[in-house]
């Protein structure tokens, strides 16, 4: 310090003065709260680069940003767009979200250039069970870190609520066709004196009736194909969700309550009452296909398309049936219309991030927003830099990030960066099982660099897919305390030789911004001998959906081939005779391997993919193809991590949230 004044960094902010050793998350984040404090949420948009009326204030520490931001700069060039992404990780996790926070973080206050970090919402189910919160980590953070976890700005409640608006139609709508006629369907329906609801003449489209009639003017046959949508219940996939892990709801039977009954049809008038009720089951709210909607929109009307496209099941006629059939999807968009602005946030260095929808990486896409990577993209211009996170491994979270979200959004990356540690290094090397809550093994606190060498075959192959892209990958090695300089140059040396276009070691999360800044100028320089007409896709997506599916597996993961069961084959028929087949692929399997078997590890070879069964998201606009077994509601563990989380009633502060 000189003259007494306040250390600046490269934006005109305090400078970070990391503690040692480095507190816990929220310790990290109640410091920077208190000292240096917050920047305003105005003046951080204002910096960004952000009008006051594009910026809805949520609080003191976050604010809604309107989309009109496109509209404005629709003529300003886009900045330099960057993924960052992983190895296959071990069940502790590698550090991708810190790495992406970091490098926004070197990007703006260490080098001084303007940077977005752009990164999922978290799902309270994990939060307060096993896996934590998703703000980054140490001093390359999300703050307030508690805020940034729990609630937010209500997206992810909108999602909630909008899902299971559409679930409620679905049984209603179930129970009111099993009990009247279709007569008595078209009549309540369609009441005298009123007219069909824009939602309704959807419908009148769909069927290839003329849209401009009144309800009075169809004739039975029409009236009939209007009013019963005819569901066969043996095809419903919509389920109810809640942000909780919650195993006892996997499977749960609804239309219990005595007032749930109808006469059955096949007794005449003196038929008994039956029970209408049907087995079904609760997910999590991340896994909804209202999220993936949400990150795959590209504007209101987009979204209302989606949303009204989501197909809930099939008549018994084989036919699909969506929310708009359900009249639903309108009212869906209202439910939906205020979680499609992103939410502005600040780390622990006063750069800005977006944060915006949650979509499960293994079921979904995995990456956040299309609208919050646009937005940003404009916002930071030619000369800026957007970090963008893709979820779980690179063949997970990258591939989806290239083949599904750039596809829609027309974006095109620059540079992936590809975060790797030496203790997962280690155990795709032949180290000992890496598991959550128990200490590790020896051969991951001592040097052993043959382990870390043999392991780096991993991230060879994830250098490799990303490079089928047309994209340079920087390896970031995220420094543990116990790593050793030989180990570090060992995984930095075998990066370099694989054909990454630089691997530099990082040590954001005791250092912040300053310990990422060697990544920084590597993505600096990455970007800047980018070409980006060199960008492709792996597949042509109107291949048949087994062929695209094949690409994948054979490409990314490896395999020598794909095997489909009896359901897989009937349903990818399904999908290709109700004109979906042309949808990208968005597969399902494991994060921990390149195969679908978690225990393989390395680059597995000599293995094929068997796809179970194969589910689509037409809203959305993805077919997933299901290889394992993938859980769409976690449980909660003996000891969950709500039993560390209380309160000071005195202050209010949050206490024990990692």
């Amino acid at each position: 310090e000189s003259d007494g004044e306040e250390e600046k960094n490269a934006l005109g902010h305090p400078k970070l003065r990391p503690r040692k050793p480095v507190p816990s998350d929220i310790e990290v984040s109640q410091d920077i709260v208190r000292d240096p404090g917050l920047l305003p949420i105005s003046d951080l948009a204002r910096e960004a680069g952000l009008t006051d009326d594009e910026v809805i204030p949520w609080g003191h520490s976050k604010a809604k940003i309107s989309l009109s931001v496109r509209d404005r700069l629709a003529d300003s060039p886009d900045g330099n767009y960057v993924v960052c992404t992983g190895i296959n990780p071990t069940p502790l996790g590698e550090g991708k979200s810190t790495t992406t926070v970091g490098v926004a973080q070197a990007l703006g206050a260490a080098l001084g250039k303007r940077a977005f970090a752009c990164i999922r919402q978290p799902s309270q189910g994990p939060t307060f069970g096993i896996k934590g919160g998703a703000a980054g980590g140490g001093y390359a953070q999300v703050v307030p870190m508690e805020e940034f976890n729990l609630h937010l700005t209500g997206d992810i409640h909108a999602v909630t609520a909008a899902n299971n608006l559409l679930a409620a139609a679905v049984d209603t709508r179930l129970y009111h066709e099993a009990s009247q006629s279709d007569d008595a369907l078209y009549r309540r329906l369609c009441p005298s004196g009123k007219d069909f609801s824009p939602v309704m003449r959807r419908r009148l489209v769909k069927l290839g009736i003329d849209p401009t009639k009144k309800p009075e003017d169809l004739n039975a046959e029409e009236r009939s194909a209007f009013a019963r949508l005819d569901i066969d219940p043996d095809t419903i996939t919509w389920q109810r969700v809640l942000d909780t892990c919650d195993r006892h709801l996997r499977r749960v039977d609804v239309g219990q309550g005595s007032k749930e009954t109808v006469k059955d049809k096949t007794g005449g008038p003196n038929a008994p009452r039956i029970q209408h009720s049907r087995r079904t089951g609760f997910d999590i709210t991340v896994a909804s296909e209202i999220m993936a909607v949400l990150a795959l929109a590209t504007d209101l009307n987009d979204m209302r398309e989606k949303l009204g496209a989501m197909v809930v099941g099939y008549s018994r006629a084989g036919q699909p049936v969506t929310a708009d059939d359900l009249g639903c999807g309108g009212a869906l968009t209202v439910l939906m219309k205020d979680a499609l602005l992103p939410t502005l946030m600040q780390t622990v260095e006063r750069t800005p991030v977006l944060v915006h929808a949650g979509p499960f990486a293994n079921i979904a896409t995995g990456n956040s927003s299309i609208v919050a990577d646009e937005l940003a993209l404009k916002l930071v211009g030619e000369d800026g830099f957007v970090v963008t996170e893709a979820g779980f491994g690179a063949d997970i979270g990258m591939e989806k990030f290239f083949n599904i979200k750039c596809r829609y959004s027309g974006l095109k990356p620059k540079c992936a960066v590809i975060v790797a540690t030496v203790r997962a290094l280690k155990m795709h090397g032949g180290g000992p099982p890496v598991s959550a809550g128990r200490p590790l093994a020896k051969e991951y606190t001592e040097e052993n660099v043959d382990l870390v060498t043999k392991g780096c075959a991993n991230l060879i192959k994830h250098i490799q897919n990303a490079m089928k892209f047309g994209v340079n990958a920087v390896v970031a090695v995220n420094k543990f305390k116990t790593d050793t300089d030989a180990e570090i140059d060992a995984v930095k040396q075998a990066s370099v030789d694989a054909g990454a276009y630089d691997a530099v070691m990082s040590n954001h999360w005791a250092e912040g911004g300053e310990g990422a800044a060697d990544l920084a100028r590597a993505v600096d320089a990455a970007c800047k001998a980018a070409d980006e007409t060199n960008f492709k896709f792996l597949y042509d997506v109107n291949l048949p959906i087994k062929k695209k599916i094949e690409s994948i597996s054979r490409e990314i993961y490896g395999a020598d081939g794909v095997d489909y069961t009896p359901l897989a084959d009937k349903q990818i028929v399904q999908y290709t005779d109700a004109g979906f087949a042309n949808l990208p692929i968005c597969i399902a399997k494991t994060q921990y391997s390149l195969s679908c078997d978690a225990s393989a590890k390395g680059v597995p070879t000599g293995f094929r993919i068997l796809v179970r069964e194969v589910r689509g998201c037409a809203g959305a606009g993805f077919l997933y193809p299901i290889c394992g077994d993938i859980m769409t509601i976690p449980g909660l563990p003996t000891r969950p991590g709500f039993y560390d989380v209380d309160i000071d009633t005195e202050t209010g502060e949050v206490k024990g949230l990692f």
